[in-house]
């Protein structure tokens, strides 16, 4: 997972040392997410913290640097799950969710 995502956390951007990297799930186990590639992405551990136990959409509309880049590099996430999380977002920004 992390040499497949380049050792680059999908939140802040940056690369670091793979004992300084965690997996993060984008549809958590929970809600009927899987271990499968496009649910997974590499995540360093200051932003795993930062998100804490927040629905993802949350803290990507939260912190925009964080989406900039979650869109830029989480490139095998599953087309649904973009199209979810951006969905989410959308109802979050304008209330409806």
């Amino acid at each position: 997972m992390f040499a497949r995502d380049g050792y680059r956390c999908v939140y802040c951007g940056d690369v670091y040392p793979v004992e300084s990297l965690s997996v993060d799930h984008v549809q958590p186990r929970v809600r009927g997410g899987d271990r499968s590639g496009g649910n997974l992405v590499t995540a360093c551990a200051g932003c795993n913290v930062a998100k804490g136990h927040r629905r993802l959409s949350e803290y990507l509309r939260d912190v925009p640097s964080a989406r900039e880049n979650f869109n830029r590099h989480a490139r095998h996430l599953w087309a649904r799950l973009r199209r979810d999380l951006d969905e989410e977002i959308s109802g979050l920004a304008d209330g409806t969710t």
